[in-house]
């Protein structure tokens, strides 16, 4: 078995994870449920969820099975949630014995949040599984459970604060790690110089590495890191730091970066000074971030509702809970390929195109161009793979979640890692692994521009849809996820109570289309931070950047422009 350890660091970031375990949990539950589909049962015999996931045991001897996950946020943001999670039922560690203070001490206790409906539910449903398990009735009469999920579903679209809200899953006591000191809604903690020292101060680095270790020491074969940071602020400062610290430690295994943003952090940019700030945090957290990674994939549209990516979904970008269950169905997909067990024929009934973490980063990143900045594609919900025109719109409605890029791009050098699962046919039949296969080789054969390399992975298991995933399916999408030929009548939107299933596309690709990406970063950082009178020398100076520093980073950014950009490398021959 290959290990993968996920770390996700930032309020958006958590978000997302939040959305992604929510999926792993309701296959988990889908393998083992007899009624369920075959095609979810099947998963379990090609799907090592041990990947993801890892075993363990309470004091109680319970066995357990929690996420391999290093949750890091703000203090306060686990909302009703215990950052002991409630399998283990621990105490918090003891109080530190270090006094610095010699007056009078007052203590303000605040109530505990209550929980929301969706979290009751879960909990009585739990305390209902150990009556029955313990040969106990409650002797109550329920009301049906469609109603209390209508009403569930209601709650989450209506109000959620916290990831925690609508969360399904049970987490390690090492998983989640507050800030001490540093308090959720801190509005203030909006860029990069604001982050730094955070993860060096008092003993938070210590106390972080270690819990990481805690989760790589327990794998046989570790086969990399899922990191996912929100970098719109502080806290790409502090995975920054995380991940140098990292880098140092586990030199040889890779990294798969996501850097994620809601549509909320390209908001409210008003005057000219946050402006500035902004476009100096967004190069200087690219150049630190990319620097302690294999691969860095930025994710995040400044709005996703308008994009072309949400052809068949209606999301409400005020809403992180919306915007970040898309990021995160893209991001399980990627994921799939890494946890298919590579065992018996290269191809079977149910999957193809088994890789590890290491082989997509060679493939993306160890190719000529050595290009490291990837972009994320996905199709939510897929298109049929049969049917009129059908070659062409699997490609046609893989669409960009990577802000700032180029459209129609004709790049001959480009290399190209997709997956696609639960593809269907026209009619809303499962499709076969060889189908799908054929269907996309033949669209690439017919394709104008091709790419000069595609890794094709393929699984017939789709996306399964929790009762905590919002309603952001337009009414054209089916119980599936098939497309339907008319509107659904009655509904403007519709969510886990009527679409169950979708087919999902997703794509990383190294292509010259971001190179309006690297090219922006790279010039802000000298226009704003380097040439003599920028506007934001003191800006970054205060942030504790110095020349020499500013400079290596430009360096770096100038490479990675360099390697996609044909002039650029004319002109250095020259």
């Amino acid at each position: 078995m290959r290990e993968l350890v996920t770390v996700q660091v930032g309020g958006f970031a958590n978000f997302v994870g939040s959305h992604f375990w929510n999926f792993q949990d309701e296959l988990l539950g889908l393998a083992g449920d007899p009624d369920s589909d075959p095609v979810f049962k099947n998963q379990s015999q090609y799907l090592n969820m041990d990947t993801l996931y890892r075993t363990g045991e309470t004091n109680q001897g319970v066995q357990t099975y929690t996420p391999r996950l290093l949750s890091i946020d703000y203090q306060g943001s686990l909302g009703s949630m215990s950052s002991r999670g409630t399998l283990y039922n621990e105490s918090s560690s003891a109080p530190s014995n270090v006094c610095m203070w010699t007056s009078n001490v007052s203590t303000h206790a605040s109530e505990p949040l209550k929980k929301n409906l969706f979290l009751q539910s879960l909990y009585e449903e739990e305390l209902e599984n150990l009556r029955l398990s313990q040969g106990i009735s409650n002797g109550k009469n329920d009301n049906p459970r469609e109603i209390q999920n209508q009403d569930i579903v209601d709650c989450l679209e209506s109000d959620v604060q916290y990831w925690t809200d609508f969360s399904k899953v049970h987490y390690h006591p090492q998983s989640l790690y507050e800030l001490n000191g540093l308090w959720m809604n801190n509005v203030e903690f909006d860029n990069y110089g604001i982050g730094r020292d955070i993860f060096s101060g008092g003993l938070r680095g210590e106390e972080i590495s270690e819990r990481l270790r805690f989760f790589i020491e327990e794998c046989d074969h570790i086969q990399g890191f899922q990191f996912i940071v929100d970098d719109s602020g502080g806290f790409s400062a502090i995975a920054a730091d995380f991940l140098e610290s990292i880098a140092d430690e586990y030199t040889n295994t890779p990294v798969l970066l996501y850097t994620v943003r809601g549509p909320g952090s390209h908001m409210n940019l008003t005057s000219q000074k946050q402006k500035l700030s902004r476009s100096i945090h967004d190069a200087l957290s690219f150049s630190r971030l990319s620097s302690f990674c294999k691969l860095i994939v930025p994710v995040g549209l400044p709005l996703l509702s308008t994009s072309k990516a949400s052809m068949h979904l209606c999301i409400k970008d005020e809403m992180p809970y919306h915007s970040s269950a898309v990021y995160a169905a893209a991001l399980h997909s990627i994921s799939v390929p890494f946890r298919i067990e590579p065992l018996g024929p290269a191809n079977s009934h149910n999957f193809s195109g088994a890789v590890d973490v290491n082989g997509v980063t060679q493939l993306l990143a160890g190719q000529a161009r050595q290009n490291m900045v990837t972009i994320l594609d996905v199709s939510m919900p897929a298109p049929p793979i049969s049917g009129k025109h059908a070659e062409h719109s699997l490609l046609r409605n893989l669409q960009p979640l990577t802000p700032e890029i180029a459209q129609d791009v004709e790049d001959m050098q480009a290399v190209e890692f997709m997956t696609v699962h639960g593809a269907l046919r026209s009619g809303g039949h499962h499709a076969f692994i060889s189908e799908v296969t054929d269907s996309v080789n033949a669209a690439y054969e017919n394709s104008s521009s091709r790419p000069k390399f595609c890794h094709l992975s393929v699984s017939s298991c789709p996306l399964p849809i929790p009762l905590p995933f919002p309603k952001i399916f337009c009414n054209l999408v089916g119980q599936h996820g098939e497309l339907l030929s008319s509107p659904v009548p009655g509904c403007s939107s519709r969510g886990s109570l009527d679409v169950h299933s979708i087919p999902v596309a997703a794509r990383l690709r190294s292509s010259t289309a971001v190179l309006p990406f690297l090219e922006s970063r790279l010039a802000n950082l000298r226009r704003l931070g380097i040439q003599q009178g920028a506007p934001g020398t003191q800006l970054v100076r205060s942030w504790g950047f110095g020349k020499d520093e500013l400079e290596d980073m430009e360096e770096t950014l100038s490479k990675m422009v360099t390697k996609l950009d044909d002039r650029a490398q004319l002109s250095d021959s020259d």
